[in-house]
């Protein structure tokens, strides 16, 4: 929706940078193309999505439940891992239900605050995973680099501080870029040729260049991104070496199979990630765009359970007696 206003104010952009006397347009809401499509394949993108959402949830729910029910998981390793499968629940449904919803709608419109609110939830909630996902490297590198200490570093009270600093750091990053983009001036058109709101296509609705904006909010991705993967780096780094001494083959295999789930999803989390929001000059097309975030967005959540699940024998068997199914142990 458009509204024609004959002044130097927007209620969402500040000052127009126009003169007093030419018409502008306000955008209130923006129109989220998502996936253009035939009615046919429109119904199995839909159906597909819809799927990996619901397998998404069972997958992560069931993880937390058997983290929370078992008493043997409740250690460091385990809560961080059921704290990062609740995250991926609230990271999936912040876009997938409105993709869903979008797919089928003849407007497919999103409010200018819906648009804002999704970019921070979604930001927020994916900088939290990277911060999950460098603590648990960090996790990693206490057990098989320093084994006799362990348990006195990652004590339950630190794991905990560990786990509150992850969510409130990550939550607390997003408010300055959105707030810098929400004020620049959107005059139109309001057309988003993207599946969520990003700050890549909102940047090309902007009525005037904001190269200062620009460069604030990629640099700010850069950091959130690189910051936790160099972090996963040096511990994998250090953890590489400690492996690389010991002198018993089965003894390096044990200890990179206890490595090998986060690492698995941190290739595949960050892999799409960088190809995205790295460079602000990736050029990449609208379409690589949308496979891309459809991936990391919803495709990713669904993954990380299965690869924690079928590589771990204790996760394995909490599962089953979450599900219901014997364990084989009586």
């Amino acid at each position: 929706m458009l509204i024609n206003i004959h002044s130097l104010f927007s209620s969402h952009s500040g000052i127009a940078l126009t003169p007093r006397n030419r018409t502008i347009h306000v955008v209130t809401e923006f129109i989220l193309l998502g996936f253009s499509c035939q009615r046919e394949t429109q119904n199995i993108l839909f159906s597909l999505i819809l799927l990996v959402y619901l397998l998404t949830l069972l997958g992560n729910g069931a993880i937390v439940c058997a983290v929370k029910w078992d008493r043997r998981l409740h250690t460091p390793m385990y809560i961080l891992l059921g704290n990062f499968a609740f995250l991926e629940i609230w990271y999936v449904s912040s876009t997938v239900p409105n993709m869903l919803v979008n797919i089928f709608s003849e407007t497919k419109t999103i409010s200018f605050s819906g648009c804002f609110l999704q970019f921070y939830f979604f930001f927020s909630l994916g900088t939290t995973e990277c911060f999950f996902l460098s603590v648990m490297a960090y996790d990693r590198y206490l057990a098989i680099c320093r084994p006799l200490h362990y348990p006195s570093i990652m004590t339950g009270k630190f794991c905990v501080i560990l786990v509150c600093i992850c969510w409130v750091s990550g939550f607390l990053c997003y408010p300055v870029p959105i707030v810098l983009i929400s004020q620049l001036p959107f005059c139109g058109p309001n057309i988003i040729d993207h599946i969520v709101c990003d700050p890549g296509p909102l940047f090309a609705l902007v009525c005037v260049p904001a190269p200062s904006t620009e460069l604030i909010c990629y640099t700010f991705n850069s950091m959130i991104i690189f910051g936790p993967f160099l972090s996963i780096l040096g511990s994998y780094t250090l953890v590489l070496r400690a492996v690389l001494r010991v002198p018993s083959g089965a003894g390096r295999t044990k200890a990179f199979s206890t490595c090998g789930s986060h690492l698995m999803v941190v290739s595949l989390f960050y892999g799409t990630l960088m190809v995205m929001y790295v460079s602000p000059t990736s050029g990449n097309p609208a379409g690589m765009q949308k496979i891309v975030t459809l991936i990391y967005s919803a495709i990713t959540p669904l993954l990380n359970p299965l690869i924690y699940s079928l590589r771990n024998k204790d996760m394995k068997n909490a599962l089953k007696k979450v599900l219901g199914l014997r364990t084989g142990q009586g």
